[in-house]
């Protein structure tokens, strides 16, 4: 008798934000994050294009 496995779906939960430049204000990125992991705004260093250099990015609105 041949065992049937069931396939258990699990659905994630992103969120899409948004990652301005801490510098200029500019909005750059757009990316997703999970809110079960990561409940908090997120920080990274990213380069900024009107800037012309890394500088830190939050996330916002």
């Amino acid at each position: 008798m041949p065992k049937i496995r069931k396939q258990v779906e699990v659905e994630v939960v992103r969120t899409r934000i948004t990652l301005a430049c801490t510098e200029c204000k500019q909005r750059n990125y757009n990316t997703t994050k999970d809110k079960k992991t990561h409940p908090d705004r997120m920080e990274t260093k990213k380069y900024c294009r009107f800037c012309r250099t890394h500088t830190l990015h939050k996330e916002t609105k």
